[in-house]
């Protein structure tokens, strides 16, 4: 009889394309053996009974930052990955800013590998950055092994990390077609965001209605179009990130028939908070893009149930309390950032599954698959297939809870999700076939051997 590290036993395992009944065998990391409708005859030094559970592969969170190094006193790499633990995610790509330094040359992104190695308890990649400084380090970080690169094409908010101005995105698009790579695009328009917001600060109309209305869609979709056409010359595949509203999905669907080679992500936050939470809880619901009105929710849920959405990723970018309050009615100080990498599946079920009865095949799809596909780690990661790698989230969809300040594994216990209740929780996560999260509880982390993908 067959010996297992690990067995799972009697779960309803969800993957992109089935729903079915199984027990599910794990050695030294991988999946070895995935039995469907029969008692897997074999034994196990561990083994889970999943009764009543659902059994997903691990998410992947194309969308974080850790700010480490330089800036953990705003979140950093072991407070991050516990939260994305609890979450019921299994690997992270951490974005270039908000480190200090920024992720733009091989030195710098040792730097992060190193911290990684560390004291990560999930497995993590690493984004570029392009500014205006660094193309000729495009290649030689493509060689390190960056995931893809990002760049803004507005202010950043972080002084060591510069917007591009059209030269520079163009000749970096270039760059990075030519090493085979993609380029991910924070895309509202400098002109119109920073004249609009000139013009409300300078009539003293600094509400949450008035920072809103200072970004619009029309902002986004502006920036959208000039970076497709872009990559049409350039042939750079795109990566549109954070998308707040289906019109500016709309425009790059059309690209897609055009034969554009672009995807598309958006956050929880643009599926589940509006305009009204900003006003009620002040900067924890600040962002940019902002948070839209409750038409502009549905509008997305729509383009999510119709697959017009590649890719859900939390855009995890916290700060300290103190750089998040709002002080006389002010929206345009505090920081833009929303902290909701632990809830990311919680929104998804709530709202999206047991709400709008999106499939849970389309929530593995959007949250492990795609991502997985989309930057070439499939099938290692993002499905649950005999050698694909041991990482898989637990849930049990009968549970219901009130998100906690307590519960939160951030530094900073904020998130414009506390007080909420969701339906479906994370019971256990496994991480290369150690389960690492378990009823509510970090475990076993000094046998994590969490690391880069091969």
């Amino acid at each position: 009889m067959a010996m297992y590290d690990l067995i799972i036993r009697n779960g309803t395992i969800v993957t992109e394309a089935s729903i079915v009944q199984g027990d599910i065998a794990i050695k030294e990391g991988k999946i070895k053996e995935v039995t469907v409708g029969i008692k897997l005859e074999a034994t196990a030094i561990r083994e889970i009974n999943a009764e009543g559970k659902h059994i997903l592969p691990g998410l992947i969170d194309t969308h974080v930052h850790f700010n480490e190094p330089g800036r953990t006193e705003w979140e950093g790499i072991h407070t991050g990955s516990r939260s994305l633990a609890a979450g019921g995610v299994t690997t992270y790509f951490d974005m270039p800013l908000n480190s200090t330094p920024p992720t733009i040359n091989k030195e710098n992104l040792e730097l992060k590998r190193v911290a990684s190695e560390e004291k990560s308890i999930v497995n993590y990649r690493f984004w570029g950055g392009l500014v205006p400084e660094n193309i000729q380090d495009i290649k030689e970080l493509h060689e390190k092994g960056v995931i893809g690169f990002k760049a803004f094409m507005s202010p950043s908010g972080i002084a060591d990390f510069n917007h591009v101005d059209d030269s520079t995105i163009f000749k970096g698009m270039t760059e990075i077609a030519s090493i085979g790579s993609l380029l991910a695009v924070h895309a509202e328009s400098t002109v119109i965001c920073d004249l609009l917001a000139e013009k409300k600060q300078s009539q003293n109309k600094t509400s949450a209605k008035d920072f809103v209305e200072s970004r619009p869609i029309i902002s986004e979709i502006e920036a959208v179009r000039r970076i497709i056409s872009y990559a049409e010359v350039t042939g750079c595949k795109l990566h549109i990130v954070h998308v707040s509203s289906r019109k500016v999905v709309e425009e790059i669907n059309e690209a897609k028939q055009r034969g554009v080679d672009i995807t598309v992500e958006t956050c929880p936050h643009y599926l589940s908070l509006t305009i009204k939470d900003l006003e009620e809880q002040g900067g924890l619901a600040k962002c940019c893009p902002p948070l839209r009105d409750a038409q502009e929710v549905e509008d997305l849920w729509t383009a999510v149930a119709s697959g017009e959405i590649d890719v859900i990723a939390s855009d995890h970018s916290p700060a300290p309390l103190s750089m998040k309050e709002v002080t006389n009615e002010d929206y345009f100080k505090a920081w833009g950032g929303i902290s909701g990498a632990q809830s990311s599946l919680n929104v998804m079920l709530t709202e999206g599954h047991f709400k709008r009865f999106l499939p849970l095949e389309k929530i593995v799809e959007l949250m492990a698959t795609n991502p997985a596909k989309l930057f070439g780690l499939y099938p290692q990661k993002g499905t649950i297939l005999v050698e694909s790698d041991a990482d898989l989230a637990i849930i049990d969809l009968n549970e219901s809870f009130v998100l906690e300040v307590e519960d939160l594994y951030y530094r900073h216990k904020h998130s414009p999700y506390v007080g909420k209740t969701f339906k479906g929780k994370v019971i256990t996560t496994v991480v290369n076939g150690n389960i690492i999260f378990e009823n509510g509880n970090i475990t076993n982390v000094e046998k994590i051997e969490a690391s880069t993908i091969s």
